[in-house]
């Protein structure tokens, strides 16, 4: 008698994912990989608000920024600009910013790498539905397409990921109009750099801007409700951007809330907390985010919210609900777009069942890219000082640095913390141009809990920025036998 074998009949997968910002689009792409039959709905373009109208093109207006900051201290080094004037005699140009072409070129830049990241995921086999989505039950997104949303796709599936993202703040005493008073989506309307930019809060999103303004040419003034700028940064870090800023002309108003922002004939007035009051051209409000997460379903299929309706999720993603996961600055863990796009692909691999990593905070590389850059990684100062770690701190000025002198960098520092008695790296944060880049190898440190010891070993070029990192290493040596 023959046996006949055979293989149970699997069901491909089904993936749905909600919102195609950096998580919802790595998670697409990794369940695509992994054989998943994957639906991405999105209602404005694939990567979101970061790519449309914040991360991609907030980066490209500090890049411009960065630019005309390299020509204006060009003859530090000495380079020097000249046109000549009548007669052959020389004139020191000025520089100009066209800020509408700037914006032009900027957008255009977003729109290309949306376009970009939509042709990645045809060709990977993901289906792309354009519309408004929202869960019905556990197992299912309803999308409204077509004209005016009148047309509607069901879309059922045995995971769904969450990634609708987040928007700016608005508060009832400073409404945004997109003329006067912006939101950071709106800036990128105005056709001529403002003459005065209030901008009202100092942490990232606000030090970023205001940096960039500054930079461009604009005075600038920042409101800070706090005693420093970037609140919850390393205050060392804190500390040489607010020199920067006051080097650079800007106003910087601590301990200073704003009440609030009104248009006048021909600007805005900011009305602070103590009665004073501040008169600009424009004025930018940068007082933190909210997720998109109202209206959408979460409630009804079971997914539990913070109290300030962010999607409560674990280390690998996974709300409270089985088979639902959550991505990204909608949810509580970090608004990142790194870990957004890290979280995409974790939450897919453990779905499916795949190889999992689970995320620890601890380990996230943030930047701010204000001029000097802002990286940080694994435990801060503070942390050593409220004994959360034994600890000890190294700061390295880079002046002191031989590339750094050799560019013309005066401000910045690296400064690494290391476990008492193994040396273990467990923390780091730089303060440079470029420290998005510079930071990595202290990253992977953390990651890999390697000691400062093995850090020194590693050849740095010569001369190079990076090799401040190796000489804060050899002088921690000490750490080891301590």
């Amino acid at each position: 008698m023959e046996i006949m074998s055979s293989t149970p009949f699997e069901r491909t997968q089904r993936v749905a994912v909600l919102g195609g910002g950096p998580g919802g689009y790595e998670a697409a792409l990794a369940a695509a990989q992994l054989g998943a039959e994957v639906t991405l709905v999105e209602r404005v373009g694939v990567g979101g608000s970061a790519v449309l109208t914040d991360v991609v093109p907030s980066k490209s207006l500090i890049a411009t920024a960065d630019a005309a900051v390299a020509i204006s201290e060009a003859s530090d080094l000495g380079v020097q600009f000249f046109a000549k004037g009548a007669h052959g005699k020389p004139l020191k140009p000025e520089i100009a910013i066209n800020l509408a072409a700037v914006n032009k070129r900027l957008l255009a830049l977003a729109g290309q790498q949306s376009e970009d990241m939509r042709s990645t995921l045809l060709e990977s086999g993901v289906r792309i539905l354009s519309g408004h989505g929202r869960l019905e039950g556990p197992n299912a997104i309803i999308v409204s397409t077509g004209p005016g949303g009148t047309d509607f796709d069901r879309v059922e599936a045995d995971t769904i990921v969450v990634s609708v993202g987040a928007s700016p703040r608005e508060l009832d005493s400073a409404k945004p109009d997109g003329e006067r008073i912006l939101t950071w989506t709106q800036l990128y309307d105005m056709k001529a750099l403002p003459e005065h930019l209030i901008v009202v809060g100092s942490g990232v999103t606000g030090a970023e801007f205001a940096s960039a303004y500054m930079n461009l040419g604009a005075k600038v003034t920042l409101v800070s409700s706090r005693d420093q700028v970037l609140p919850g940064e390393d205050p060392d870090a804190a500390h040489v951007l607010e020199k920067v800023f006051k080097r650079g002309g800007m106003t910087v108003l601590s301990k200073a809330r704003a009440d609030s922002v009104v248009r006048t004939e021909n600007g805005v007035l900011v009305t602070l907390a103590d009665g004073r009051t501040v008169e600009g051209s424009h004025c930018l409000m940068a007082v933190g985010s909210i997720p998109n997460t109202a209206g959408i379903g979460l409630e009804d299929a079971g997914v539990e919210l913070t109290e300030s309706g962010h999607v409560r999720v674990n280390k690998v993603a996974r709300a409270s609900v089985p088979n639902i996961y959550a991505v990204g600055d909608c949810t509580n863990f970090f608004p990142l777009a790194s870990v957004a796009s890290m979280q995409g692909r974790t939450a897919v691999f453990h779905a499916l069942g795949d190889i999992v990593i689970p995320l620890e905070k601890v380990k996230v590389t943030s930047n701010i890219f204000t001029a000097p850059e802002i990286a940080t990684v694994g435990l801060g100062e503070k942390d050593i000082e409220n004994g959360a770690a034994e600890g000890l701190v190294y700061k390295l000025p880079l002046a002191a640095n031989p590339r750094a002198k050799m560019m013309g960098i005066k401000d910045g520092f690296v400064k690494i913390i290391a476990r008492k008695g193994s040396g273990t790296v467990i923390g780091g944060v730089i303060v440079a141009p470029k420290a998005s880049e510079l930071i990595y190898p202290i990253a992977v440190a953390v990651e890999r809990r390697l000691t400062v010891d093995q850090v020194s070993r590693v050849f740095a070029a010569y001369p190079s920025l990076s090799s401040s990192i190796t000489d804060a290493s050899r002088a921690m040596h000490l750490v080891n036998i301590s």
